[in-house]
């Protein structure tokens, strides 16, 4: 029996595996590199083992080391990193380790997404036909650039111009070799509005296989799934479809003697006929939507599988519905640019559950941080999981966008508001989801922050009150007297905020005989303040607003929405202003290239420098015509966010 797992992985799905092996009794092994030495997963491990370079997690002989040193008796690989990988599958069992995942061969026939199409084709399996990037023509367009080796959209790009294809093949290949250590990549026709459905297969080594259940996962964003849900809207409304898909995916675990859990993703039309775009020989981020309608632990059947134990006949019947949001520390509004630095609070108020099983309806959290966690340059900025089960479609996306709209986020830009929005969405509500729903329904709408404009200037007052309020039980003369209170009138006290939006909210209040006085703002009265709670009134209502500060920032949850605001100082430093037509590090990262030299003339669009961060490759382009008059990095450099990278002026000498 396995005895010790060794979790070859990180951040969320290490806590995950974790979860369920101290519920069986198992040991837990956490390896870590620098960067994650405060993570959750590395506290919550019987024993940790660090590794050297922040690569380390791809490093196949350090994790074996690791899980020899930590007397582990068997390696989860989680997903990602190097849990497809059939060489490190084939180096644990040779150093005499269980690897809990499929047989090696397995993996090596899926590892190939361009062998693993033409295995499926000669086993029955509709496929969508491969192009050679070099030999695409015009009338193929548009076509999708895939990487071979991997997945999560690194390495992917759309195509629909033709004199664009070889320079976005390039860049397809140099993300797939960062992310996977293999750039070969491949096209196929693009379903620019087609339906990502995927069917979770269990095996065990006695000949039983299973089609757990599908999963719709159609709201995407750079080809990553942020939304998934099961069961599937399309296949639920398409009569005889799922009997369909579950044959195909049970066809295509059967040619590869597959064994243990894994996922056959398909694209589909809205007819409901569907193509085989690749099989991922692992657990996948999206398992927990269907471990809440079937009432399985995948986890626990992935040990039992490793540990030559059989399955049921039959899996469970699915019941009830549940959706998963995808939590990211990225900003949808500026082209989904990650985020990195600090999350000093993160807490779903409606967790009913962590890692594990609901069994009623409510809201499950897994979640690879917790207050006081750092966000990484080094890797995938997946924050959490936010998963809701109920009976219905309908209410299981209600309880997800309610919880995630309470949610306390303080300390680093996400896609929180989006993921909302898009949960209220008529369409979505409507169950029509397809991989075009950002372009079809407006990427600038469906960002648009939860908190409105007069939300926001009452969340403005609500932080002066509570940092007065706090100023004035710090005094230590007249305390207990409001801050500015005068017997006789007096003039109004001043603080100024600057929104996500980039507006400023003045706030003129004073304290006075009659109470609190708010120039411009009569309607509202103060009910009542506390140490990070105020209460205000406003034609009758009462509303409370949790105020939270962290140096200058200054985050306010209250029932109008989630609030994020930069307090202003009362006189600014004339050295921090940056100069005009300056070009800022949108995130931490480093620079991969860059296309230009001081003195070029540049044009509007024209993309100047290359970052990579969190895997992904990032272009900054010039944004209007001029010259760079200014460049201050060079190929390799590591960056901070908001690093002035190079300036532009017009051919006048004025910024760009």
């Amino acid at each position: 029996m396995i005895t010790r797992v060794l979790v070859a992985n990180r951040g969320e799905i290490a806590r995950r595996v974790f979860t369920t092996c101290r519920r069986l009794g198992i040991g837990t092994v956490a390896v870590y590199t620098e960067p994650d030495a405060d993570s959750p997963h590395v506290a919550e491990a019987d024993v940790r083992v660090r590794l050297d370079g922040r690569n380390g997690y791809l490093d196949a002989d350090q994790l074996i080391a690791a899980a020899r040193a930590a007397g582990a008796d068997a390696v989860h690989p989680g997903y990602g990193f190097l849990s497809e990988n059939a060489e490190f599958a084939a180096a644990v069992q040779d150093a005499g380790l269980t690897w809990i995942g499929p047989p090696v061969a397995a993996v090596r026939a899926m590892g190939s997404k361009i062998e693993a199409k033409k295995m499926m084709a000669a086993a029955g399996v509709p496929v969508l036909d491969e192009l050679d990037p070099e030999a695409v023509t015009a009338d193929q367009l548009p076509v999708l650039i895939k990487a071979s080796a991997g997945g999560g959209g690194r390495g992917m790009r759309v195509v629909r111009e033709l004199d664009q294809l070889a320079s976005q093949a390039e860049a397809a290949r140099r993300e797939a070799e960062s992310a996977f250590g293999d750039g070969e990549v491949f096209c196929e026709r693009y379903l620019a509005d087609g339906h990502h459905v995927e069917v979770q297969i269990m095996a065990d080594a006695h000949g039983t296989v299973w089609s757990v259940g599908e999963r719709e996962c159609s709201i995407q964003r750079r080809h990553q799934k942020i939304v998934e849900e099961a069961p599937s809207p399309l296949v639920e409304r398409t009569p005889g479809m799922r009997a369909k898909l579950f044959t195909a995916a049970r066809l295509a675990a059967e040619a590869i003697g597959y064994t243990g859990a894994g996922t056959v993703e398909f694209m589909a039309d809205d007819s409901g006929e569907f193509f085989f775009l690749e099989m991922n020989t692992r657990l996948q981020v999206e398992h927990p939507v269907t471990e809440e309608t079937t009432g399985l632990d995948l986890v626990e059947l992935q040990l039992l599988v490793a540990d030559g134990g059989r399955l049921d006949a039959e899996p469970p019947a699915a019941r009830g519905h549940s959706i998963e949001a995808r939590l990211y520390a990225e900003d949808p509004a500026k082209d989904w640019q990650p985020q990195a630095g600090p999350v000093h609070r993160f807490e779903v108020p409606s967790t009913a559950a962590e890692f594990t099983v609901l069994g009623r309806a409510g809201v499950r959290v897994d979640s690879g941080v917790v207050d006081g966690s750092a966000v990484s340059v080094f890797y995938d900025p997946m924050l959490a999981k936010v998963i809701s089960y109920a009976p219905t479609r309908g209410q299981a996306a209600a309880i997800l966008a309610d919880a995630l709209a309470r949610t306390r986020l303080h300390g680093i830009r996400t896609n929180r508001d989006l993921l909302v929005n898009v949960l209220r969405h008529p369409a979505f509500l409507d169950g029509a989801t397809d991989t075009a729903f950002f372009e079809t329904h407006g990427l600038p709408t469906l960002a648009e922050p939860l908190a409105d404009p007069s939300a926001t200037a009452l969340s403005a007052l609500a932080a002066a009150l509570a940092d007065a309020h706090d100023n004035r039980r710090a005094a230590t003369v007249l305390g207990q007297l409001p801050s500015g209170w005068r017997n006789l009138s007096s003039g109004f006290q001043t603080k100024r905020y600057l929104d996500d939006a980039g507006d400023e909210h003045e706030v003129r209040y004073r304290f006075g005989r009659a109470g609190l006085e708010l120039d411009g703002a009569a309607d509202v009265t103060l009910v009542s303040a506390t140490s990070g709670r105020i209460v205000l009134g406003t034609n009758g209502v009462e509303r409370p607003f949790d105020v939270a500060r962290h140096g200058e920032h200054v985050f306010v949850d209250g029932p109008l929405g989630p609030v994020h605001m930069v307090a202003l100082p009362r006189f600014p430093d004339p050295d921090s202003a940056v100069a005009k037509g300056s070009l800022l590090a949108p995130m931490p990262g480093s620079v991969t290239r860059v296309a230009a030299a001081v003195g070029d003339a540049v044009t509007a669009g024209q993309p100047l420098i290359w970052l990579e961060a969190m895997k992904m490759e990032h272009t900054i382009a010039a944004p209007g015509d001029g010259v760079l008059a200014e460049l201050n990095v060079t190929a390799g450099q590591q960056v901070e966010v908001g690093a002035v990278l190079a300036r532009i002026e017009n051919p006048q000498g004025d910024p760009a």
